[in-house]
């Protein structure tokens, strides 16, 4: 899975504010192996919840931080010095700059926050 339009990755907001988000429906309708969705936006950033499973490709955002937040599954994030690996509620955030690659050993859902400028499958 290393072309970035296998991804499936939608940036629209789908909630608006005040709206509630059913996060169990949502996974549900997530059928394909790499689904991002973007939930809601807060302030000058998003909440995108992803249902993964498999490699992303290796990508760096030069002018964003991005933090990832497992619900269900096992998330490796592969970093040029290490691997962190998160289980169910483990998050960490990846600093601006930083090359790294997720990857998912089976199905996971987890949730990203992002700014709403972020490319979320890296920078050029």
């Amino acid at each position: 899975m290393n072309d970035p339009a296998k991804y499936n990755i939608d940036l629209d907001v789908q909630f608006r504010h005040l709206e509630r988000i059913d996060v169990p429906a949502v996974v549900a309708a997530c059928t394909e192996t790499w689904q991002n969705r973007t939930l809601t936006q807060v302030n000058g950033s998003v909440v995108r919840l992803g249902v993964v499973e498999g490699d992303f490709h290796w990508h760096k955002h030069d002018e964003d931080d991005e933090f990832f937040f497992v619900l269900e599954g096992k998330l490796l994030i592969d970093l040029e010095d290490r691997t962190i690996e998160l289980g169910p509620q483990q998050g960490v955030t990846i600093t601006k700059g930083v090359m790294h690659r997720p990857r998912a050993p089976e199905r996971t859902v987890m949730l990203m926050v992002e700014t709403t400028a972020i490319q979320p499958t890296g920078d050029p």
